[in-house]
This record gives structure tokens, sequence and C-alpha cells, in this order.
């Protein structure tokens, strides 16, 4: 495999000096002002969020999720018991590995055992794959992408597709909903809402809340109009599958009406009707689970991502997959264009994002998938210093903890993790275009205050004025970063009587190899 020349990071700007907080984009440049002189001040009409406080048990190791409503003096038996009441045969076994401090060791070591096979032979895999054998919050830690799960003070996040409104899960399993709108702030709890792991809305409407769990799939309905800041859990759907859990990945289709929902122990997509509470399973063996799932914006193409180094891209007429296995390690992070013809990804143990093309038929019955033969480098991101506006240096670069595309294709932000797991305390921000070819550049780093790394990010999807970064702290803060930019589409209708020059793109893409 052929490495671009040099890290991307070498051609960046400087860095924000030391106790500078970015606060937003704007003449194509970042933004940083110190953060002693409070620069920070949130967009007018957005809500300000106060994470700490409202979940602090977030900040702490938490008991074990499936006693956690349950009286202290039950037996490890009797919640055993009660396991096997939500989570059927496997949670009994787990129960009994997460209380092996209860049990006698033999006993502890042979429902691990058994946990194993159990998991194993439920998902019909090819081989033991490691992952198997670890409890339920394990798994979520090692496969969602928010940085440091179980001491995050957000377990998961979600925006609205439509409105100013967003969802978010804390560490005692309680979800919180904030509307620009309204300052009234619903929480919603379940006694099945434990280890939230993936929250999505539902795309086309105002009020539906997927929420994927420990056991199940939760869908809350939260109408907007609704005074209620306890909504009745008379408002929630349970969508249940035997094997099928932790669900820790969620996509809706963009037009609402399916959603599927992966686990990292079983190898089948759930694709769920919701209104009538049924699923179909998408079963193809080998990869050991789902461990990551994304949905693209123009509904052709759904991408999945294993516990192995193998990965699919779903076409979604007749629900055929191509499947690629020569990667490094397992896929990571992924995001895609908003047209749906290019894929972004990054593996596990390489500082290097990859992409993949894939071609467009006009024919609304075409089941040709259409990916390239081969994926390329399109950015190394290689560990270097950089300097800072201050003269003084920085590292930069690493392994892709998460990235996301805003919804116009105009840029790319990005978390970073060094070879020790450490996430780095900025998020990498790139300039994108995606016709007529991909190309991908610098833009800037965003930094928050000293102390703090990022833990999630996204993007809201219908901002107006370029693009809005949300990101979540370790501090417990939500900030807002906007991006103040003209999309290319726009320039262009602006300047059709003038064409630009023609331009090169300067980025060696080297060709990994595909399986046939």
């Amino acid at each position: 495999m052929t490495m671009l020349e040099g890290s991307i990071f070498t051609t960046f700007p400087p860095a924000p000096s030391e106790g500078d907080l970015t606060v937003c984009e704007q003449n194509g440049q970042m933004v940083s002002l110190p953060s002693s002189s409070k620069p920070y001040k949130k967009p007018a009409g957005y809500p300000d969020v106060n994470i700490s406080g409202s979940g602090s048990s977030s900040l702490t190791h938490r008991e074990n999720a499936k006693s956690a409503f349950l009286p202290h003096n039950e037996t490890v038996w009797k919640r055993a018991l009660h396991a096997w009441y939500e989570m059927g045969t496997p949670g009994v076994f787990e129960e009994i590995v997460n209380s092996s401090q209860e049990v006698p060791e033999c006993v502890g070591v042979l429902a691990k055992k058994t946990l194993t096979f159990v998991r194993w032979a439920n998902s019909l895999h090819g081989s033991v794959f490691p992952h198997l054998s670890m409890s339920n919050e394990e798994i979520i830690t090692k496969f969602t992408d928010i940085s440091n799960w179980p001491r995050s003070p957000v377990r998961a996040f979600a925006w609205h597709p439509h409105t100013l409104k967003f969802a978010y899960a804390l560490g005692d399993d309680s979800i919180k909903v904030h509307s620009g709108k309204s300052d009234l702030v619903p929480t919603l709890k379940h006694k099945l809402q434990k280890n939230v792991a993936a929250l999505a809305w539902q795309p086309q409407s105002a009020s539906v809340l997927a929420v994927g769990c420990q056991s199940c799939v939760l869908i809350w309905h939260v109408e907007p109009t609704s005074l209620a800041t306890r909504p009745s859990t008379s408002s929630c759907q349970v969508l249940q599958q035997t094997n099928h859990s932790p669900v820790t990945c969620l996509a809706w289709d963009p037009s609402g009406r399916i959603l599927l929902s992966a686990s990292p122990v079983d190898t089948s997509l759930m694709a769920w009707d919701v209104p009538m509470e049924t699923c179909v399973p998408l079963r193809r063996h080998g990869g050991g689970g789902v461990s990551l799932l994304r949905w693209s914006p123009d509904g052709s193409k759904v991408f999945s991502a294993t516990p192995s180094r193998l990965f699919r891209v779903w076409e979604t007429k007749k629900w055929t997959c191509e499947v690629w296995t020569k990667c490094t390690s397992r896929c990571k992070a992924a995001c895609w264009s908003p047209d749906g013809r290019t894929l972004l990804f990054a593996t596990e143990n390489e500082p290097v994002i990859y992409s993949l093309t894939f071609s467009t038929s006009e024919d609304d019955t075409s089941t040709v998938i259409g990916g390239s033969q081969s994926a390329v480098v399109s950015v190394n991101l290689s560990e270097v210093e950089i300097a800072t506006v201050d003269g003084n240096m920085v590292k930069i670069g690493g392994h892709v903890q998460s990235m996301v595309m805003d919804r116009h294709g105009e840029r790319l932000a990005v978390t970073l993790h060094d070879d020790r797991g450490q996430v780095l305390p900025f998020v990498a921000l790139f300039r994108t275009k995606i016709n007529p070819m991909l190309e991908i550049t610098p833009c800037g780093l965003i930094q928050g205050e000293p102390g703090e790394f990022p833990q999630q990010i996204s993007f809201q999807p219908n901002y107006d004025k370029g693009a809005l970064l949300s990101i979540i702290w370790s501090s417990s803060v939500l900030r807002y970063v906007p991006l103040y930019f003209i999309s290319s589409d726009e320039i262009q209708n602006i300047q059709y009587r003038h064409p630009p020059p023609p331009t090169l793109n300067g980025h060696l893409l080297s060709p990994i190899s595909r399986p046939t």
C-alpha cells in the first residue's frame, strides 16, 4: 500500500495559541480569541446547554446497567432471572460475568466461556472474535465514536434533520431534548433505557426519536407542542429482537420509512417497519457483527462496517451488497458525501482517510452498487509538529476517532487520537470539494479551553449560513462553532457567465487492493 507523501498537517495554518478558544470560521480562516476574555457567545436562538449537573453520574463508574433499576439487596441469581426476562439467555451469562465477585470463581469463568459460545452460535460466525467475550459496556466503549464512553458527559447525541432541535443521552441513561424555540427540556426515561449508545431522529417527522439500548430499540414520540417535562412511557414503543444486543448503531432511511439497527455481536442488520413493530433481518455471514452504519444522504446505499477488516456497501432496492476485505484493520469512522457518490472512511490502526467512489444510475430500479475497483488514500494524517500563532510548537496528527461532513460537502471535521489512544485537544477542519472529483485541503484547527478535548462532533443538518459544528468537550460543555462560507454551488451560480480557470487536483491517490 502506498501512502501519500507527507502529512497534510505540514500545510495547515498555524495552530491556535495556548489558552485561545476557537469561536468561528470567517473569511476563510479560523478565528480564535483568548479564553480568559470570555469570547464565546452562542449563536442567537440556540439553546444554552448545561450538561454537568444533569447527569453527573456519567463522570463516575456506573453500576451494572441491568441492575440499575433493581433493589441493591437482590441476589445475583435473581438479577440473572430479570436479565433473562429482558435479554434472553445471553443476558443471564452476562449478569453472572459482571457479578463475578458474587459467585464462585469457577462459575464466573464458565459463564464467560458460555457467553462467548452463545454469542458465536447465535451469530453463526466462522471464527471466534475477541469482542464476543466482552461485557455490553466494554463492547459499546470499543465501537462507539464517543471518546472515553464510560466517563463521557454525553453517551450519544443527535441533531434533528429539519428543525433546531437535538437530543443527548447522559450517564444515568436519561435523555434530554432541547429545542431552540422552547425553554422546556423534556427528560426521557424508561426501564429498558440502559447503556444508551445511539440516537437518531426520524426524517420527515417532528417528534420521533429512536434510541439504541442494551437490549432493544426504543421509539419515543416527543410531541413539539407538549408541555410535559417527563413524557410518559406510553409515548414509547419497544422494538426487540432475540440475540440483537447491545444495539450500538441506528440509521434512518432519508425518507423516514425504514430504521436500520445493528449490534457488534449480530451479523444481521435489522430493517424495522416502526409503525408495525416488525423487522426483516439482512443476514450476511462473516465479520463478527455490525459495528458502524451510515445511510447515504440520497438514500441509495448503506455502509456497514464490522468488528473485523471486512465492510460492506449495500444498495437499497433489492439489498444486495459489495464486500471489501483487504483493509489492514477494522473500519472505525466513515461519512458520505451529500450526493452519495463518495464514501470517506478510516481504519483503526492507520493515520489515513480513504475514499471510495460510486457510479450513479438514473434508473430508479437499478440495483448496481457501482463501487470503484479500489479505495484511495485521500489524506495522510501522520503526526508532525506545527507552529502555533505565538511561535510555539505543538504535535498534531494520528488516527481518526470520528469524522463528519456538512450537508453541502464543503467541510470535513475530524477528531484524532495518538498511538496510546489519547484523544488530541483539537478538531481538524478541512475544506472539501466533491465535484468533479474529491479534493480535501486544510482549513484550520479548532481548540477548546485549556485541558479540554473533544468527545463528540456533529454538523447541524439544516444550518443555512454555511455550516455549524457542535462539539461536546470533556469539561461537559457543548459549544457551537459556526463556519461562515458560501458554498461552491452558490458561487458557480453567481459566476456562471465567467467560468473559473481549470485547476489540478494536487493529491496523489494510491490504490489499495479490493477483493474479487
